[in-house]
C-alpha cells in the first residue's frame, strides 16, 4: 500500500491519517526543511512526524492545553510548525493560525474573536518582535513555537479526537469587510479538500512537492493532508525568494512546485536567464490557485518550462473546489479553474437564486464536505447560505458543458494579491482617517505577477497638501496595517466617478481607466 491514499472511515480526523501513515511508511521522509547553508538542511520522517508530535502534545498537556482549549499560533514554514500542528491536532485542541506578517490589527482582532487561551510566537522573525506584540495586546499563555516546542510523555495524553466533524480549526479571511472572518473548519473538511487536491493532480509516492508559502495559510494542511495520504514528501522554505531558493528545489529533487500566478511569473524569469537549461530539472508540474491566472502564463509555462500547469479555485471557506487535471486539454488548462472533485457541488445562480444553464455567467454557490462549518459570528453563517445549504461565493463565472468552471469576476470587493485576500474597506476606513483625504477607493489592478495589485485613488479636500505613494504608505503603517496589504499605485482625482442614484463610488470605472 505504499504510495497509495489509505482508505479511511466516513469521518477520520487528521490525527488518523498521521497514525496510519507512520504505520504504513515510518522510514520515508514527509518534510525536508531547506535552509540558506544546504549543510543544515533537516529531514523529518513520517514515523518521525508521529512520534515528535505525540511528545509534544504531551508538553502541551503539561502546560495545560486539553480537548477544546484555543490556540493560536503565527508560526513560519517550518518543521517545528507542522509538529505543533500536528500536536495540537492530536490533543484535540482548537487551532486558530495566523499568517506571520499580519500585525496588531489582525493579530489583535483573531485573538479576541476566537478567544484565544495560549499563543505560539516566534519570537523576533525578520526583524520583527512577535512576542512583544502579543505582550502589548495583552495575550495571555505565550510560549516559542519556533525554537523550544515543549516536550513531554506521551502517556500523560488521553486518548486521540475520534470525531473528525468536530470544528477544530479558525482560518482568517478578509472578505469584504475591515475586520477579519473567522472560519470554522473540521479535520473532515480540510481532509476533503487535500484528499481532493492530490487525486486531481495525479501524485503518487514518487513525487515531491514544495510548501513555499505560509503553512498557516488554509493550503497548509491542504497539502498536509496530500502527503499524509500519497505518502511523498514536502521542501519547506521558511523564506521563499528566488534565485535564492533554486537551489533547495533542484538538490532535493522537486517534481512539483508553485502556489499561485505569482509563482509561475517568478519561475519563468528565472528560467528566461538561460532558456536552454531547465530551471528545475526534476519538475514536471506547476500547480496551485488564490489568484487569477492569465491564459498566457499558461502557454509561457508549458512552451518555455517544458512542465505541464495546474491551476485551481479555492478559498479560505473552501480550500478545494476545483482544479486542473494534467491530462486536461490544452484549451481547458489555458481558461478554465478546471472541473470540482466528486462531492463538490456548484451552482451558477441568477439574481433571485435561480440556477442557470451552461455558458451563462451567474454567481457561483458551492455545496460539499470540504465547506466550511460557517464562521464565528453567527449572523455571518446564516448570510453565507442559502436555503438549499449552498456557500454563496460572491464569485461571478459560469459552467461549461464539460462542467469546467469558468470565473469572470466578483461581487465581493476584495483584492487578490499573491494568493492573498486583501480587503479594500479596510484600506478605505485607514485613508478616510487621513486629513487630506476627502474620499478614497481603492482597487485590484491586473498584474501578470501578484494576480492583482493594490491601487488607492483618492479625492483631495480643498486646501489639502498633495499626498504622494510614500506618503501614504508610511501613514498606513504607522496604523498598523501589514505590509502586504500597502497600495503599490497612487492615483489623484479631482473628483472620484459615482452613480447618479447614491453616489456611490463606480469601481469599475475605476479600473478601466487605471488597469
Amino acid at each position: 500500500m505504499t504510495g497509495t491514499a489509505h482508505r479511511l472511515g466516513s469521518a477520520p480526523t487528521l490525527w488518523d491519517l498521521v497514525a496510519r501513515r507512520a504505520a504504513l511508511t515510518p522510514d520515508d521522509p514527509v518534510l525536508i526543511q531547506a535552509e540558506d547553508d544546504p549543510a543544515a538542511d533537516r529531514t523529518l520522517t513520517f514515523g518521525q512526524l508521529r512520534d515528535r508530535s505525540e511528545r509534544v502534545a504531551a508538553g502541551l498537556h503539561g502546560l495545560g492545553i486539553r480537548p477544546g482549549t484555543v490556540v493560536a499560533w503565527q508560526l513560519p514554514t517550518r518543521i517545528e510548525t507542522v509538529l505543533l500542528s500536528m500536536a495540537l491536532a492530536r490533543i484535540g485542541a482548537v487551532q486558530t493560525p495566523l499568517i506571520p506578517f499580519y500585525r496588531d490589527r489582525e493579530v489583535g482582532f483573531a485573538l479576541r474573536e476566537s478567544k484565544a487561551e495560549y499563543f505560539a510566537s516566534p519570537g523576533n522573525w525578520r526583524g520583527f518582535d512577535h512576542t512583544e506584540m502579543a505582550e502589548r495586546l495583552g495575550t495571555r499563555g505565550i510560549f516559542d513555537g519556533y525554537r523550544a516546542l515543549p516536550d513531554g510523555d506521551p502517556a500523560v495524553l488521553p486518548p486521540p479526537p475520534a470525531d473528525g466533524t468536530a470544528v477544530r480549526w479558525i482560518y482568517w479571511t478578509s472578505g469584504t469587510t475591515s475586520a477579519p472572518k473567522g472560519v470554522l473548519h473540521t479535520d473532515r473538511s480540510l481532509i476533503a479538500g487535500g484528499s481532493c487536491l492530490a487525486h486531481a493532480l495525479h501524485l503518487s509516492a514518487s513525487d515531491v512537492g514544495s510548501m513555499a508559502f505560509p503553512f498557516a495559510h488554509i493550503a497548509g494542511p491542504d497539502y498536509t493532508v496530500m502527503l499524509l495520504l500519497y505518502g511523498f514528501p514536502a521542501i519547506l522554505f521558511e523564506k521563499f525568494a528566488m534565485p535564492g531558493a533554486l537551489d533547495g528545489y533542484r538538490r532535493h529533487g522537486a517534481t512539483v512546485a508553485g502556489g499561485s500566478t505569482a509563482f509561475y511569473s517568478m519561475f519563468l524569469a528565472e528560467q528566461r536567464k538561460d532558456p536552454d537549461t531547465p530551471v528545475i530539472p526534476s519538475l514536471r508540474l506547476l500547480a496551485g490557485g488564490g489568484a487569477p491566472k492569465p491564459p498566457e502564463i499558461y502557454h509561457a509555462v508549458v512552451r518555455e518550462m517544458g512542465v505541464q500547469l495546474t491551476h485551481g479555485y479555492g478559498m479560505t471557506e473552501v480550500p478545494m473546489i476545483t482544479m486542473g487535471a494534467p491530462d486536461d486539454t490544452v484549451e481547458n488548462l489555458a481558461t478554465t479553474e478546471g472541473r470540482p472533485p466528486d462531492g463538490m457541488e456548484i451552482r451558477i445562480t441568477g439574481p433571485d437564486g435561480s440556477v442557470l444553464p451552461p455558458d451563462t455567467d451567474g454567481e457561483v454557490r458551492l455545496r460539499g464536505e470540504a465547506v466550511c462549518q460557517g464562521y464565528l459570528d453567527p449572523v455571518q453563517s446564516a448570510e453565507v447560505f442559502d436555503p438549499d445549504g449552498f456557500l454563496i461565493t460572491g464569485d461571478l463565472g459560469h459552467l461549461t458543458p464539460s462542467g469546467h468552471l469558468v470565473l469572470t469576476g466578483r461581487l465581493k470587493d476584495v483584492i487578490i494579491r499573491k494568493g492573498e485576500n486583501i480587503s479594500a474597506k479596510e484600506i478605505e476606513d485607514l485613508l478616510h482617517e487621513h486629513p487630506d483625504v476627502g474620499d478614497a477607493a481603492v482597487v485590484g489592478l491586473p498584474d501578470a505577477e501578484r494576480g492583482e495589485r493594490v491601487c488607492a485613488v483618492i479625492e483631495q479636500p480643498d486646501g489639502a497638501a498633495p499626498l504622494t505613494l510614500p506618503a501614504v504608505t508610511r501613514y498606513l503603517r504607522d496604523q498598523g496595517l501589514s505590509v502586504h496589504k500597502l497600495p503599490e499605485r497612487l492615483e489623484i482625482l479631482p473628483t472620484l466617478p459615482r452613480n447618479e442614484a447614491l453616489r456611490k463610488v463606480l469601481k469599475y470605472e475605476l479600473r478601466a481607466q487605471f488597469s
